[in-house]
């Protein structure tokens, strides 16, 4: 269920135990003494969190952890173990009155305006702007960072994942053994089904989340049988509840296919076939066999398919085999084809259909390699690639000061990327006649907002000769007002919620903003009023130099 707007925060309770002011760097600590010191803490400040470039070698990214910080907003709190342990910490110089400091302080002063989660957002655009006393939103910035940075990278990986594969293929993350930690490894699940994933192996994810679970067996459970004889469970009760021999049933499939197949019928592994047998009987209405331990010609295959159409005699359906090895194009279409012709030859319909899931080290390129091979892959289970975030290990999202006691600030720099955007801003984004989103424009909070068949100059933030007019057919505002006065100002979504907010804003992006190679950036922009301002601003800051 959705959290309650002054109601029930059990959901929001729920925060990780690690997720603690303490979870910071020390600097923002001794900024926020200097702070108190110089007798700014009743300093009004406003921070941007945003990012410069998008990840991946894309154009778009995906916004996740909104909700995460909201947890960390409301949980605020320095325990009086942290006080002590910053005690021993800091410097004997810092004055006992900041630990008292320190030990009241809450988030009840911070306004937080973000873009609602699950949003394809791009560079520049400020994701969050967090607003209240300066130390106590100086505080903020690490955790808030950490919280935004991976969400959002795995939300964009996976959602690269999901266009890659297109929309009927079925995703599943396999990533916990390979995951940056625990902490990680519950992120990754979390956020990658955001992104478009179906489901998770991670059961604590599951738990958690209540994402889908999904799992069959690994090669060692098939290494565990050497020989036929080890199979000791013989008797399956069909679907009317009557026992009947399996293995028996199983073995004249296993002989019928191997001729049918032209499959010799000794080099197929009897213990992998034990195996199969003894998987079948323990799960008989979810049967999904991993098929490469051996040799899935000659052995994977038609086990399973003896397994399998046992299986059938007794009422029952096998859904589908796991190749975790080799070309896998290749094994995906001799599989399909397996299927089809016992389908046909044996008149059982829904054998032809059964699910072949792929698995084995795959990231976004072998993903799009293998649609340009005609792969028969109905689902691919992807693990390090998607949860490492191999292509490109961080987003990089930025937490600038943009504004103090109502006065504008700037950063300057020689280099134009880290130039940064100066006051308080509102976002916009205005949509083409197609309905495809056509650029996002930033403004001054004061300024009127951009109006649907209305004309609006729209600028580059820093190169001049770059604007346009737009007459927008729609116009979406950007931001909402999170939190305010310690408290949650609406509900926030159910995960499977943003989740569709992630399909429709991607359905929103041309198909050639989001395309893998060379794709086409989308435009952000600053109207005329803040252009002029913020040029205005750099050259009352910037030095003038003095030749000699």
């Amino acid at each position: 269920m959705a959290v309650e707007v002054d109601g029930d925060f059990e959901q929001l309770q729920k925060q990780n135990g690690v997720v603690q002011p303490l979870l910071t760097d020390l600097y923002q600590i001794t900024m926020a003494y200097a702070y108190w010191k110089g007798d700014k803490c009743n300093d009004y400040a406003v921070f941007d969190l945003f990012f410069r470039k998008n990840p991946f070698s894309g154009e778009f990214t995906v916004f996740a952890g909104l909700e995460e910080c909201l947890k960390f907003l409301q949980n605020f709190h320095y325990s009086t173990s942290d006080i002590e342990y910053l005690r021993k910490t800091l410097p004997p110089s810092v004055e006992p009155e900041f630990f008292t400091f320190l030990s009241n302080l809450t988030a009840k002063d911070v306004v937080l305006y973000a873009v609602p989660e699950g949003t394809v957002v791009f560079p520049r655009i400020p994701l969050l702007r967090v607003e209240g006393p300066l130390p106590l939103v100086q505080l903020l910035e690490t955790t808030i960072l950490t919280l935004i940075n991976y969400a959002s990278l795995v939300a964009t990986n996976a959602a690269r994942y999901r266009h890659a594969a297109g929309p009927h293929i079925k995703l599943l993350e396999f990533g916990l053994r390979r995951a940056q930690g625990p902490d990680g490894g519950l992120s990754a699940s979390k956020y990658a089904y955001i992104g478009g994933f179906d489901g998770t192996s991670n059961v604590l994810a599951g738990k958690l989340f209540n994402i889908p679970v999904s799992g069959t067996h690994a090669h060692a459970f098939i290494m565990s049988y050497s020989t036929f004889d080890e199979s000791k469970v013989r008797r399956l009760k069909d679907s009317n509840g009557e026992e009947q021999d399996f293995v028996s049933l199983a073995l004249k499939w296993q002989a019928e296919l191997s001729k049918f197949l032209g499959v010799i019928l000794e080099e197929a592994s009897s213990g992998e076939f034990s195996a199969f047998v003894d998987y079948a009987v323990a799960f008989p209405q979810s049967f999904l066999a991993l098929i490469d331990t051996y040799d899935v010609i000659r052995s994977g295959l038609l086990n399973f398919c003896a397994v399998a159409m046992a299986l059938h005699d007794l009422g029952y359906k096998a859904l589908g085999v796991r190749i975790d090895s080799g070309d896998l194009a290749y094994l995906s279409n001799v599989a399909r084809e397996t299927f089809h012709n016992i389908s046909d030859k044996y008149n059982v319909p829904w054998f032809g259909e059964l699910m072949i899931v792929a698995s084995n080290d795959i990231n976004e390129d072998t993903v799009i390699s293998l649609n340009e091979q005609g792969h028969k892959i109905n689902c691919f289970g992807i693990g390090t690639h998607l949860v490492t975030c191999q292509k490109q290990p961080a987003l990089g999202c930025v937490y600038k000061l943009v504004e103090v006691n109502k006065l504008p600030c700037i950063k300057l720099s020689l280099d134009m990327e880290k130039v940064t955007i100066p006051g308080r801003k509102e976002a916009y984004r205005l949509y083409s006649q197609d309905g495809h989103a056509l650029i996002d424009l930033l403004q001054r909070v004061d300024e009127p907002p951009p109006e649907p068949t209305k004309r609006v100059l729209c600028r580059h933030p820093f190169q001049e000769s770059k604007r346009a007019y737009v007459i927008p057919s729609k116009v979406e505002k950007l931001y909402q007002l999170y939190w305010k006065d310690g408290k949650l100002c609406q509900p926030l979504p159910t995960l499977a919620e943003v989740r569709q907010k992630v399909f429709d804003s991607l359905r929103s992006v041309r198909p050639d903003i989001k395309r893998n190679l060379n794709p086409t950036p989308y435009k952000v922009s600053v109207s005329d009023d803040l252009y002029q301002f913020m040029h205005d601003l750099w050259l009352q800051n910037a030095p003038i130099g003095e030749l000699f």
